[in-house]
């Protein structure tokens, strides 16, 4: 499609009554992912339950899965966007809505319905999904901006809600074969990983956090996370709250099968299961303790800059090489809309796991679990130019 809407309200520049405008929704879809009649059904009674207009609606290709439509649609004058497909449909529509003032409706569908998740929504009941979009009250979130340099010297910037990651984490995605995945869902990673971990899948590279000196690192994966949770309700990042201005980045640094059983242990047992009760958090404050595999980091900007080109991903889905990429995190840039009921709760932000409020966790070191310099350190000669010198490696760079 080429970005205009398959059908409109006919006049949604009209008027209730003088002077007031009749609100309008607009609907971003996959084609693939929704069953367009029921979609369409449930939207109609919605908007004419809330006496907006009739919506407009922009079907989503292989070639633009969202981003031309939904900057299409705010030019048409919607008030809010429906998003309806996937997490790649979810993340161009966010693309094309960043720091716009149009709040994004997540119409969950796929496999993945991360953000969802990630905030709480409804996954199962369409109808309430899409009265959310025209009743629901605005949440403001911070949006992850990913500026990269390819190997060809070309460059680009997009964005991510959930998590970017390179290493084995986007090798994983990469080798994750499509139609298995359409009938099994995230059971098709397991055959993706089984692919992944041939061969040698340590990453190394540099890395530049909030202007710190650049460091050396050894990595399976490196993530970068906007949101803390995962499909299979993995609590990868803890600490993570997608609005409070900073990122939650983990390393994992397994050596042999010790190290993956620790990852294990941390990120399935401590993080999914002791962390989400009262009790389970006074074990961890008195038990747990910190493991080599597995480092975490808390910033507003990262770079980095790997040995060779890289796979990377985000949220879910890989985005090609990248010789350098640096991730940066845009304040509060997307609204959604999230139920009535939701309004007097607490932004993330104010009741993280660990209980830190923002004005704590604004004065809390960069680095929350330090990378142990001997661990990270990888022979000079093994990585070339340093991270973002000179200026015209910097991805940042016009």
């Amino acid at each position: 499609m080429d970005g205009s809407a398959t059908d409109t309200a006919g006049s949604a520049t009209g008027t209730a009554d003088a002077g007031t405008r009749t609100k309008a929704a607009a609907v971003v879809y996959n084609p693939i992912k929704v069953d367009l009649p029921t979609l369409r059904a449930s939207v109609d009674a919605a908007a004419a339950a809330a006496g907006w207009g009739e919506s407009r609606w922009y079907e989503t290709s292989e070639e633009d899965p969202g981003k031309g439509q939904t900057e299409q649609a705010v030019r048409d004058g919607a008030d809010v966007v429906l998003a309806a497909g996937g997490d790649g449909t979810v993340r161009a529509v966010a693309e094309g809505l960043r720091d716009s003032g149009v709040p994004i409706a997540l119409l969950p569908s796929g496999t993945g319905n991360l953000l969802a998740r990630n905030l709480n929504l409804t996954l199962g009941n369409l109808d309430d999904a899409v009265a959310t979009g025209f009743e629901g009250t605005d949440r403001e979130i911070d949006l992850g901006v990913v500026e990269v340099r390819r190997p060809d010297g070309s460059r680009d910037r997009l964005v991510f809600l959930v998590m970017a990651g390179i290493g084995l984490d986007a090798q994983m995605i990469e080798n994750t074969d499509t139609e298995l995945k359409k009938k099994v869902g995230w059971l098709a990673y397991v055959d993706a990983i089984r692919k992944s971990l041939k061969g040698d899948n340590n990453t190394r590279l540099r890395f530049q956090l909030d202007g710190a000196p650049p460091r050396n690192l050894r990595v399976h994966t490196l993530m970068i996370g906007n949101c803390g949770s995962l499909p299979a309700n993995i609590l990868l990042l803890p600490e993570a709250a997608v609005d409070d201005g900073l990122f939650d980045i983990v390393a994992l640094r397994p050596q042999g099968l010790f190290g993956w059983i620790q990852i294990w242990v941390k990120i399935v047992w401590e993080n999914g299961v002791l962390r989400r009760s009262t009790v389970g958090r006074k074990l961890l404050n008195n038990l747990s303790r910190e493991v080599r595999a597995l480092s975490y980091l808390k910033g507003k900007e990262i770079i980095l800059r790997p040995e060779r080109p890289v796979v990377f991903e985000l949220d879910g889905d890989t985005f090609g090489e990248a010789a350098a990429l640096k991730a940066f995190v845009d304040p509060l840039a997307l609204t959604v809309k999230i139920p009535q009921a939701e309004a007097d709760r607490l932004p993330a932000s104010e009741r993280t796991e660990m209980g830190a409020t923002a004005a704590e966790q604004a004065v809390l070191p960069p680095e929350v679990t330090a990378i142990d310099p001997a661990d990270a350190v990888v022979p000079e000669e093994q990585i070339g130019t340093p991270v973002g010198v000179p200026p015209e490696e910097d991805p940042d760079a016009a």
